[in-house]
């Protein structure tokens, strides 16, 4: 089945929020079957620093990336989720 790569930046809640904590509460709350493969901290302005993460998952979910946003738009601390990028992940 082939898989899908999904970049996504992450909006905290606040400027104090720990992104590494948000990392790990993503990779908690993902279903088995999608990976976190790549993230890093992309600087806004004024030391604001968003997160951007790789997701792959598979291509056939229904909804396309909704179900993904919903996962990670709840997880504490997590403001905004805007998706950047989707492709077709190498095999």
């Amino acid at each position: 089945m082939a898989r899908v790569a999904v970049v996504l930046k992450i909006y905290p809640e606040d400027v104090t929020i720990d992104l590494g904590e948000i990392v790990e509460k993503i990779k908690e709350t993902l279903p088995p079957d999608y990976k976190l493969e790549m993230w890093d901290l992309e600087p806004v302005a004024f030391g604001i620093k968003v997160l951007r993460v790789l997701i792959t998952m598979p291509e056939n979910i229904e909804g396309g990336t909704e179900p993904l946003e919903h996962i990670i738009s709840n997880i504490a601390g997590v403001s905004q989720v805007e998706v950047i990028l989707v492709s077709r992940a190498p095999d």
